[in-house]
């Protein structure tokens, strides 16, 4: 859940204890307009990005994709230790968002970036607290109720220190993070044309391993 009206002084976004998101839909990407750098996921992701006001997460279960990379644009990440973050761009023929590409290699260092960019593999909620994606892990019981402590914590603090302290942590990346949303968006869209996404997405609905050998 998430408040977005001009009264509301923190957001924040929770699951249940056993799921957080799964992703987009393979079915829109086959069959829905091709999306680009203006589709409703990235306006999603720019607006997290440029949001003043502090963001809090709880993520329980697996965060799949944009579940994944959204946490990049959060403030404040609390994770049941039942979390699993995965970003299989690679594997379905196409490219990150969210600026994850700059963001994830800056958090995690270039090598263990590339093994959740590159190779596309999963990993739990204790490696995420060791490179800093997360704040605490703790039982996913307990996950949203550490999120919505915090959440009111913050709440109760006057709004103006917060907006003006998140600005000045964010303004001498903010134009790149930007900058990198936009061009991975118009890849992402250009890429889900090509041969390798219709392969992988080909696989998947058949079940079926993928052949990238001709793409």
């Amino acid at each position: 859940q998430a408040g977005s009206s001009a009264d509301v002084r923190v957001v924040l976004f929770q699951g249940d204890a056993t799921v957080f998101t799964a992703g987009n839909d393979l079915g829109d990407f086959l069959n829905g307009p091709k999306p680009d750098e203006n589709a409703p996921p990235f306006q999603f992701l720019q607006a997290l990005a440029a949001c003043s006001k502090p963001i809090v997460a709880a993520v329980c279960g697996p965060a799949v994709g944009i579940g994944t990379t959204m946490l990049l644009h959060c403030d404040l990440v609390y994770a049941g230790d039942n979390a699993m973050f995965s970003l299989p761009f690679v594997n379905l023929g196409f490219c990150p968002e969210g600026a994850s590409s700059l963001l994830l290699p800056q958090l995690m260092g270039h090598q263990r970036a590339c093994e959740a960019l590159l190779l596309g593999d999963p990993f739990m909620a204790e490696a995420a607290l060791e490179v800093g994606l997360v704040n605490r892990v703790v039982p996913p019981t307990e996950c949203n109720g550490v999120a919505q402590t915090q959440a009111r914590k913050l709440a109760a603090k006057p709004l103006s220190a917060l907006i003006e302290t998140k600005r000045l942590m964010k303004k001498g990346q903010a134009p790149q993070v930007q900058a990198v949303m936009a061009e991975e968006g118009a890849s992402f869209g250009r890429m889900l044309r090509e041969p390798a996404a219709r392969e992988a997405f080909g696989a998947f609905m058949a079940k079926r391993k993928p052949d990238f050998s001709n793409c």
